[in-house]
């Protein structure tokens, strides 16, 4: 018959369902875990590291204004001894301002490729975040179901059981 399914085992169901459980109970968390530790590198980026190196180019920008007074006032003065050093000096300054801008333009980069990486990554975490949520506790309750139902089945007709008596 077509309509017939083939049982062997009602507790290969429970088991099945048992596995299902606790599944599910070590997925939650770990797909919440992928969610968190996304919205951290984000703000992360944001805002820590981009407020770093704001404050470091800022820093650095100073620092290279000064070495080039200082510079500015060694050449009026005629020093030619001390220009080359704080030549040196202000080109090291102009090196560690471009570095930081570099780094600024890079983390602006990392941002916006973060956000379109990892958006539909995200996307189907939350997909299976909700299908866990809300199908699987519905697919447990029917295994639930099946076992009872099965179980009511072969307790009916089981031999030496008088039929619409319980023991």
């Amino acid at each position: 018959m077509a309509g017939q399914a083939k049982i062997t085992s009602v507790e290969a169901i429970e088991l099945f369902r048992a596995a299902l459980i606790v599944f599910t109970s070590q997925a939650r968390p770990a797909l919440e875990e992928i969610s968190s530790e996304m919205t951290r590198m984000r703000l992360w980026l944001e805002n820590d590291q981009r407020r770093f190196w704001e404050n470091e180019r800022r820093n650095r920008s100073k620092k290279m204004e000064q070495a080039q007074q200082e510079l500015f006032t060694a050449r009026l003065s005629d020093f030619q001894e001390t220009t080359s050093l704080l030549q040196m000096t202000f080109n090291r300054a102009q090196r560690a301002v471009r570095d930081a801008e570099e780094k600024l333009l890079r983390l602006k980069k990392w941002d916006r490729e973060l956000d379109n990486r990892s958006a539909p990554l995200l996307k189907e975490v939350e997909q299976l975040h909700s299908f866990l949520t809300s199908e699987i506790p519905r697919a447990i309750a029917y295994l639930s179901q099946v076992v009872r139902a099965l179980d009511a089945y072969t307790d009916a007709g089981a031999p030496g059981k008088p039929e619409g008596k319980t023991a």
